[in-house]
């Protein structure tokens, strides 16, 4: 039977680390762009949108279906980005075991 106290101390061990480790991906940043670089977005790795930039140029054909495309295709791939990035920092604490629910 294994010791209950080491087992809580274990836990509360990889509770602090995670914890560490949200903090740690709140100032990380990743950045996708879309349209060939007209639409830029920057996420935190907690998937907070930090900017938008929209090149000028997108607006002169006034095509305003067109951008919103570029922004949900920009703001999807930096969320993939920043996903990538939750998990590699994930793996480092749990050794590379997958832990269903946290990702």
């Amino acid at each position: 039977m294994p010791n209950f106290g080491k087992l809580m101390k274990q836990a509360q061990e990889m509770q602090q680390k995670m914890a560490k480790m949200q903090e740690e991906l709140a100032q990380k940043e990743v950045e996708a762009a879309s349209g060939g670089g007209m639409v830029r977005v920057k996420m935190n790795g907690q998937q907070e949108v930090l900017s938008v930039q929209i090149d000028a140029e997108v607006f002169k054909d006034g095509d305003k279906e067109m951008l919103e495309d570029l922004v949900v295709a920009a703001v999807n791939e930096a969320r993939r980005q920043a996903l990538d990035l939750a998990k590699e920092e994930m793996s480092k604490i749990t050794g590379g075991l997958p832990i269903p629910g946290l990702f």
